[in-house]
């Protein structure tokens, strides 16, 4: 029973994720008290945290392959570490405490199901998922590259960048940078 609410729940966060990413958008800049030395601060976490989520987005080949290259070759959820960092980034940019802890609730409320439903369905669909899992952590990279003895075409392609549209994230969080200088210049002076 608890495995099937696991489950249905996994599914429920899958749909509301994004939703939810607006409203909580709304209540991040009620909230932000953004100044200068915050934003650069947290830019030195979104940055990576978008190189991150780019090369990931440039490996992926969803539903052909097991990505295992580059970004997947030290965490299995390489997409979800770089939105976490941009998230902590973005949180230390506002400079609200009360953004930081409903970004820990949304991670463990939302993301987390969400990750486990999706390793669900990759156990199923791909055999060597089990020795992948069992060598390379699901969250915090490991510290040499994971080397599977298959090749999934581990080079970088732009194409799959683009496919995937992964440009939004970059473009998003200039948007919201932008919005942040506006916040503080117009409202907090």
């Amino acid at each position: 029973m608890a495995e099937q609410s696991g489950v249905e729940w996994s599914k429920i966060a899958r749909r509301i994720r994004v939703p939810l990413g607006f409203v909580f958008a709304v209540l991040y800049f009620w909230l932000a008290r953004p100044d200068w030395h915050f934003i650069g601060i947290g830019t030195l976490l979104i940055a990576p945290g978008l190189l991150i989520r780019a090369l990931a987005s440039g490996h992926v080949r969803k539903n052909e392959a097991l990505a295992t290259s580059g970004p997947y070759a030290y965490t299995r959820n390489p997409l979800y570490l770089g939105s976490l960092l941009m998230g902590i980034g973005f949180a230390i940019a506002a400079r609200s405490w009360w953004i930081g802890v409903a970004l820990v609730v949304m991670f463990i409320a939302i993301y987390l199901p969400v990750i486990r439903g999706e390793e669900r369905f990759l156990r199923e669909r791909f055999p060597e998922f089990e020795e992948y899992a069992d060598r390379v952590p699901r969250m915090f990279p490991r510290v040499t590259p994971y080397r599977s003895g298959e090749s999934n075409g581990g080079e970088f392609s732009f194409h799959l960048y683009l496919k995937h549209r992964e440009y939004n994230a970059l473009l998003g969080a200039l948007a919201m940078l932008a919005a942040l200088v506006v916040e503080m210049k117009v409202f907090h002076h």
